[in-house]
Parts: C-alpha cells; sequence; structure tokens
C-alpha cells in the first residue's frame, strides 16, 4: 500500500513541478535577471520585429479562443478536472493543445522579436516541458474519456 502511496505522491509532485516550471519559464520572458546576458544572434530588424509581433499577436488571439472554448474545464495542471468534459469542439476540431502550441508561438514570437540567446533559452525550456506536459495530460485523457483516442486520431495536433 505504502509503494502505490509513494507512486501516487512523485506523480503528483511531477505534475506540480511541470505546471510550475511552465509558468517560470513564461514569467521569464517579462522579468530580465542582470546576471543572465542578452546576447543577440544577429541584429533585430524592424521586419524581424514586426514579424515576432504579428506571431504574439495572432497567437494570443488563439489562446484567447482556446480558453473561451474549453469553458469551465480549464485547469493549468495536465490531470483533467472531476466533472469536466472532452472538449473537441471549436478551435479544438483542429489542434488538440492549442494553449500549449499557443504559448509556444508567443514565446517564438517574444524570441524573433529580440533574437537573443535567452529568449531562444526559454522558448527551447517551454517547448520541453509542455511536450511532457501534453504527453501526461494525454495519458490522463485516455483514461477518462473512452472517445479520446478517436478524437487524437482525428486531430493529430
Amino acid at each position: 500500500m505504502a509503494k502505490l502511496q509513494l507512486k501516487i505522491f512523485f506523480k503528483a509532485a511531477y505534475e506540480i513541478i511541470l505546471v510550475f516550471l511552465q509558468f517560470f519559464i513564461i514569467s521569464l520572458h517579462f522579468f530580465k535577471w542582470k546576471f543572465i546576458p542578452e546576447k543577440q544572434i544577429i541584429q533585430v530588424t524592424p521586419f524581424s520585429y514586426f514579424v515576432g509581433f504579428l506571431i504574439i499577436i495572432f497567437s494570443f488571439i488563439i489562446l484567447l479562443v482556446a480558453i473561451k472554448d474549453l469553458g469551465r474545464n480549464l485547469s493549468p495542471f495536465p490531470r483533467p478536472l472531476k466533472n469536466s468534459n472532452l472538449v473537441n469542439k471549436g478551435i479544438y476540431r483542429f489542434t488538440r493543445h492549442p494553449m500549449y502550441y499557443s504559448l509556444i508561438f508567443i514565446s517564438f514570437g517574444v524570441f524573433i522579436t529580440k533574437l537573443s540567446i535567452y529568449y531562444l533559452f526559454l522558448s527551447t525550456g517551454l517547448i520541453l516541458i509542455i511536450k511532457f506536459k501534453i504527453a501526461l495530460e494525454e495519458q490522463y485523457l485516455k483514461n477518462k474519456f473512452k472517445n479520446y483516442i478517436l478524437y487524437q486520431n482525428e486531430v493529430k495536433y
């Protein structure tokens, strides 16, 4: 019995760590630490800044639509809420994880506007954290919703 409780504890801790790291990396986009150099890879041009800004705006709009479509099922944790439903309408007809992908594209857009190693590192870290979070979330969704595998086959990303 203690082994099962320990496994449950570590799985819950893993979820919390993923959520914490996700929010921590996102927050680093807004707070500059003096000891981390922001060495630019190449010079930012008005065009690269404009493209990055468009990516941020477009991704933010998709993020808001995804939040609206998810409704009361919204949670920062990969484990679905107890009384949640499988959302496969709205933007979720086209992609299974629009909020996660929007966050990645917003981070990438910030990188494009700055073109620094610091923001490249943040985008890469966010991609890795979200990859692990999606994998865990999909396990939970398969266990909770019998028709999730069908949805997963219909909507590839």
